[in-house]
């Protein structure tokens, strides 16, 4: 047998297989009856080309604000989602400790309902100014690095679009050594926090809301999740 330069068995043979990346559908994966945006590209994690309002039409440069803000604010949220109903179930308990231990005469923060202070439940002026300053300044220094490092280590340009040389979110802390050293691990990784990220957005402004509709802590109104079910 003989093969000719045609044959297409010296074809499979000489020519290297060459994989093409799909191109993205002109609609969002969430709803798939509105267009996807032209900046949502899928160059972050969690980009399923929702944007009803438009927010990403602006530049890629204030898209990378954008993300910059959507990150702060999913940890933010992270933290609190823990933080609010462990308030709930410890304030009293710690308060009472820190008595007996140092006669420091301190009072829970706790209303009558077991509420945690918020802007709709009230009580933030019970809150020592101390630790207002602290959260103030930590988060101004927060904010202020970011800023930075999506102004500074981001090259954008006009013609070939955004050349990301930062993550938003990346301010290279991970004391544990959690993230992953592979890409398929990191891009796993990233995905998992935007997502725990925008879920704990969606709760603490439901926890925010269901105590000030209700008037009972959230660790009351929904027990089964909180305490121990003997």
């Amino acid at each position: 047998m003989t093969l000719t330069s045609s044959s297409p068995l010296l074809a499979m043979v000489s020519s290297p297989s060459t994989t093409k990346t799909a191109p993205l559908s002109k609609y969002s994966a969430a709803i798939p009856f509105l267009k996807r945006p032209p900046n949502l590209q899928q160059q972050y994690a969690g980009d399923v080309g929702f944007d009803p309002l438009n927010f990403s039409s602006s530049s890629p440069e204030q898209l990378t604000y954008y993300r910059e803000a959507e990150m702060k604010h999913a940890r933010l949220a992270m933290l609190a989602a823990i933080g609010w109903p462990s308030s709930e179930l410890f304030d009293q308990p710690i308060t009472k400790f820190i008595d007996a231990q140092w006669s420091l005469d301190l009072s829970p923060l706790l209303n009558s309902n077991d509420r945690v202070p918020s802007l709709l439940n009230g009580g933030l002026d019970n809150i020592s100014p101390i630790f207002w300053g602290v959260c103030l300044g930590l988060s101004a220094a927060i904010d202020l690095r970011g800023v930075q490092n999506a102004r500074y280590k981001t090259e954008f340009s006009d013609k070939d679009g955004m050349n990301n040389t930062y993550l938003p979110g990346d301010f290279g802390f991970d004391p544990l050594g959690l993230y992953p050293s592979d890409e398929e691990g990191q891009k796993r990784m990233q995905l998992c926090e935007i997502k725990h990220g925008r879920l704990a957005m969606i709760a603490v402004t439901g926890f925010a809301f269901q105590e000030y509709v209700s008037k009972v802590g959230v660790v009351d109104e929904t027990p089964v999740f909180f305490h121990p079910l003997f």
